[in-house]
């Protein structure tokens, strides 16, 4: 164990020297950084770290000077780092990484936080949402609904602890759903709720119904229906075009064996979903395909990838992009003298362009432009 300590240790100490000088200059920007640096989840702060250093080497400038802060995934350690932080003079914090490390926040003034969270209920005044949130998501779903003509779309949430962030992503993108659904995630259950949005027993007896009209029937050519129609599972369309499914991984293809078992088909209907992070396990899901979604650009991304595993040799997470596009935005911000009055700069309506896409920035919130894409055949296309 003191093996361990020691070298992460050194480690660390290591990372802070690259990017922290000792010797800090009057004319540079100082930003903090808020991430776990220990404990279960210190791989994602030391890879956001790693991504900062990558993105000062490429920004080229002896401007901005970060100070690394471990919050060791605990809301109090987060607050005593920020609060030395504030005691450097600093007045900008990017991080912390997780929701629940925001808690005790708003009892530092004069400090505004960037957080990677992409959850945007509840906040402290002082933090802005810098994930990936609903609202964006949503809104280029609306995009591809409209382009797309779908005047009846029906949209289905988990019951879990993100369902108020969907209804509010529903509000601010003012996407227009013919009905909204709240389902339980247990199979037995699922498929239960499935069957009655679907209206499954009704379609299914349709086909019973017919089959024995036929059977009946003095219909010269009844024995070719019969037959076609035992191929069949129903008879009778849904009454709606569209899904979006706002869930992740299995859960999410619970819900899509779910919509197959009754006879729902992405052949038929649009199945769209949330912003999967080009989850490479849905290209041999077949079935359920095409299935689209929104993302981050995803060229961008890769050309990312391939830089970060050049320098590191390691894949990155996806909040090491998000973080490298911070410090391009932070950078911007100091170009136009406006990290001076940080405040006021998130309430302005303003945009910048990184690598994961377009943020706009107004009324201290940040939404992403994102990217569509659509996955068939196995292969991932880009839509627009």
């Amino acid at each position: 164990m003191n093996k361990i300590f020691i070298i992460l240790f050194l480690l660390l100490y290591d990372l802070f020297l690259f990017i922290t000088p000792s010797i800090s200059e009057d004319n540079k920007v100082k930003i903090g950084l808020l991430v776990p640096l220990s404990g279960d989840n210190a791989k994602i702060g030391l890879q956001i770290v790693k991504a900062t250093r990558l993105a000062l080497n490429d920004i080229n400038s002896d401007k901005i000077e970060i100070f690394p802060r471990d919050t060791q995934s605990d809301p109090n350690k987060t607050l005593k780092s920020a609060n030395e932080l504030k005691q450097l003079g600093i007045n900008l914090v990017i991080g912390p990484v997780f929701y629940k490390n925001l808690i005790y926040l708003d009892e530092i003034k004069d400090l505004i936080f960037l957080s990677f969270t992409n959850k945007t209920l509840k906040l402290p005044k002082n933090v802005i949402s810098t994930g990936i949130n609903s609202t964006s998501q949503l809104n280029t779903i609306k995009k591809f609904i409209n382009q797309n003509e779908k005047k009846k779309t029906i949209i289905l949430t988990p019951k879990l602890n993100y369902d108020l962030e969907i209804k509010k992503g529903i509000k601010e993108s003012k996407i227009k759903s013919f009905k909204q659904y709240f389902y339980d995630n247990e199979p037995t259950k699922l498929t239960k709720q499935i069957e009655k949005i679907t209206n499954y027993e009704t379609r299914k007896q349709n086909l019973f119904d017919e089959i024995a009209r036929l059977e009946n029937s003095d219909d010269p050519n009844k024995e070719r229906k019969i037959k076609n129609l035992e191929k069949r599972y129903t008879i009778g369309n849904v009454n709606f075009d569209t899904v979006i499914i706002a869930d992740f991984d299995e859960s999410l293809k619970s819900v899509i064996t779910s919509l197959l078992y009754t006879d729902v088909s992405p052949k038929d209907k649009y199945f769209i979903t949330l912003n999967q992070w080009f989850d490479e396990s849905l290209l041999i899901e077949t079935a359920s395909q095409p299935i689209y979604y929104p993302s981050i650009n995803k060229k961008n991304l890769e050309k990312f990838e391939k830089k970060f595993f050049k320098e590191f040799n390691e894949n990155p997470n996806h909040l090491s992009l998000l973080s490298y596009d911070l410090i391009g935005l932070v950078y911007y911000l100091s170009l136009k003298n406006e990290i001076l009055n940080i405040e006021k700069t998130f309430k302005a309506k303003n945009s910048f362009k990184g690598k994961i896409g377009i943020f706009e920035i107004e009324n201290n919130k940040i939404n992403h432009k994102l990217n569509f894409y659509k996955i068939e055949e196995g292969v991932i296309k880009e839509i627009f």
